[in-house]
């Protein structure tokens, strides 16, 4: 009968030397470098390897493992300093952050609080390493509700084990625990590289990618003391991994390859450091992560971490440069100083009371405290926010219509608001009637005049075709049109594909308008990408529009894609003003203002392509507003409400196109 749990258990100094080394890297990394580092992969195991180490010593000494001892020591160790740092964010909020990403902010608080920040950034499409994308002052507390979400599996699967241990007395303890963290370990571990292959941001922020990582830890603590080196190859070993997690960022392109099979390399760099920790010796990397300053920073990590961002974050809503040495370097002591605070008057104080229910009536009243503040905050936000639909036929509101009629427009404040921006998009986004790229199935809206309809036009691409819904529904009611949208997000309408969904969406296009071409009367669809890296039409695109004028025999609408400017319009108009924005939008290289259909060897007689970009500037320079309407939502697609302005000037092209086939 042998169901022993023994494990060792003692302070290991080098643990919280690395801690602060993952804490600086992570924040060294933010700063200065603009990627990821693998210090959160590093907080991962090192997270899995104490809290396994403390699981397995509670059973040891009381025999069992309670929820409401394991719940409240929990909540008091991270909650107090996310209730500070949140009730900061809040307050600072409201005098210096940019309101594009106010509302966004606002339900990543409530997600910060409640550990779920993950899964928010997950369904909010968020990109965590995307440059155009502005992010949140928490957007980095995905990192600490994966922990918390991660310390409650634990103690699920904990519980599992310790209740078959008692049932068979007979099992070795530590041989159950090791095989339920290997599986658990492959499980996780396959998932994270087939989800990072397909799906890479939202891989990111998955819990269930990021588990094997917990795994490691915990099954380096069950066997760590039986791993024996000596001094010589420890010292190797020790340095090899410390100077390899320094260089995971570089060495890596974490952008596209990240929490897959390559976060092995920081979190294998982690446990040579702690394997070379069994036999340390003066001159081995353990010795200086032991040191007495590395461990004193070690007991602030989780402060550091926490701050450095949300202090980054505000400096980079009002600077349009990268920080200097000298700021980043302040940005860093700030956040030691401010850390050191925490842990002083909020974190010990917690960790020093009694488990009982006192700690945990603290920690709600100031849960209570942050939300009662935002959601005052909200309430004013909403009531401030003009009404796009009361104002969208207002004369001092004419937008791309100014243009076509030359008109004369007073001063006004522009429609949508650059914090609205994001939200106005097409009808089709608000009726899930665009496809995601994932699925390669059919979706198809219907929108304008749906019954008695003279005439059918189909919408056909992807973002960049969805855009031009809102100009075709202007003037379809009128014009007794029937409008199908037929969209996949993230994908080209092209014969040349890069995934078997988008080929098979593609595909099923082209069925679908084979199939249908007795009703459609006009094909729309966009036929390049607006890009001065792609001059012309890509090969893909021209094939697949040409197929439909020669083969299927429909006429088709090819819109010329509009400029993509490579930063967040709106974002960058609300941190820096008007002026800045024009400039900078005028500084990128314009796409050439030859038709790009044109330059190709063929094109079928069905295709006939147009060209709007003309109604995207004023005097030939680009404008971010124009007829008191802001132009994009993001860096390249066009308001919901910029694009009914533009129906005027697609109504003369589509009924002229619409006349000539059906005559």
């Amino acid at each position: 009968m042998n169901n022993s749990l023994t494990i060792e258990r003692r302070f290991r100094p080098e643990i919280e030397g690395l801690r602060i080394v993952a804490a600086l890297l992570v924040a060294v990394y933010h700063i200065w470098i603009g990627r990821v580092s693998g210090g959160v992969d590093v907080f991962f195991v090192i997270s899995g390897f104490l809290i396994t180490t403390s699981i397995v010593s509670r059973y040891n000494r009381y025999g069992e493992l309670k929820f409401f001892p394991f719940i409240t020591n929990l909540i008091k160790r991270l909650l107090p300093s996310i209730i500070v740092i949140v009730f900061t964010v809040i307050v600072l909020s409201i005098f210096l952050l940019p309101r594009t990403i106010l509302d966004k902010t606002f339900y990543e608080i409530i997600a910060s609080l409640l550990y779920y920040q993950n899964w928010q950034l997950a369904f909010s499409n968020t990109d965590y390493l995307s440059q155009e994308q502005m992010s949140t002052p928490l957007e980095h507390f995905w990192a600490m509700s994966i922990q918390g979400q991660f310390y409650l599996i634990w103690f699920v699967l904990f519980s599992l084990v310790f209740i078959l241990l008692k049932k068979k007395t007979n099992l070795n303890g530590v041989k159950i625990i090791n095989i339920a963290l290997s599986l658990l370990f492959l499980t996780s571990f396959t998932y994270s590289i087939y989800l990072t292959a397909v799906n890479q941001p939202w891989a990111y922020f998955d819990t269930f990618t990021r588990v094997w990582e917990f795994s490691i830890g915990g099954i380096l603590a069950i066997n760590l003391s039986k791993i024996k080196i000596n001094s010589f190859i420890s010292n190797i070993l020790g340095w090899v991994g410390f100077i390899g997690l320094l260089l995971t960022g570089i060495i890596f392109d974490v952008s596209t390859m990240f929490p897959g099979y390559i976060a092995l390399w920081p979190t294998l760099c982690a446990v040579a450091i702690l394997i070379a920790g069994n036999s340390s010796s003066n001159t081995g990397v353990t010795k200086f992560l032991g040191s007495n300053l590395m461990v004193k920073l070690g007991g602030i990590a989780f402060g550091i971490y926490l701050w450095h961002w949300v202090l980054l974050s505000f400096y980079n809503y009002h600077s349009e440069t990268n920080p200097s040495i000298l700021i980043g370097i302040t940005i860093i002591i700030t956040s030691i100083v401010l850390a050191l605070f925490m842990s002083k008057f909020i974190e010990t104080p917690f960790k020093n009371m009694e488990i009982s229910i006192r700690p945990l009536k603290y920690i709600g009243y100031g849960i209570l405290i942050n939300l009662f503040i935002l959601i005052g905050l909200f309430t004013i936000y909403n009531k401030s926010v003009p009404n796009i639909e009361e104002l969208i036929n207002d004369p001092d509101y004419p937008g791309a219509s100014s243009i076509f009629y030359d008109m004369e427009v007073p001063n006004a404040t522009p429609i949508p608001t650059p914090e609205e921006a994001m939200n106005d998009l097409a009808d089709s986004y608000d009726d899930k009637m665009n496809q995601s790229k994932n699925v390669g199935s059919l979706k198809i809206g219907e929108y304008g005049q749906l019954e008695n309809n003279q005439y059918t036009v189909a919408l056909v691409g992807s973002s960049h075709s969805a855009h031009w819904l809102g100009a075709l529904q202007y003037f379809a009611e009128e014009e007794n049109i029937k409008i199908l949208n037929i969209v996949q997000v993230g994908s080209r309408f092209s014969s040349t594909n890069t995934s078997d969904t988008t080929a098979a969406w593609n595909n099923n296009v082209m069925n679908y308008l084979e199939d249908s071409k007795n009703e459609i009367d006009l094909v729309v669809a966009t036929s390049d990408i607006g890009s001065v890296d792609s001059p012309l039409p890509p090969e893909g695109m021209a094939n697949q529009l040409n197929t439909i004028g020669d083969e299927i025999k429909l006429p088709i609408m090819a819109i010329r894609d509009t400029q993509r400017f490579g930063f967040n319009i709106p974002e960058y108009l609300d941190q820096y003003g008007y002026k800045a924005t024009k400039e900078k939008m005028n500084s990128i290289e314009p796409i050439s203002e030859t038709m790009p259909w044109e330059k190709i060897d063929y094109k079928s007689p069905l295709v006939h392509p147009v060209d709007y970009n003309d109604y995207f500037k004023v005097n030939g320079e680009y404008e971010p507003v124009i007829g008191n309407v802001l132009v994009y939502f993001d860096g390249s697609h066009i308001t919901n409400t910029y694009s009914k302005t533009m129906g005027p000037v697609l109504r003369e092209d589509v009924i002229e196109l619409l006349d000539k086939y059906s005559s």
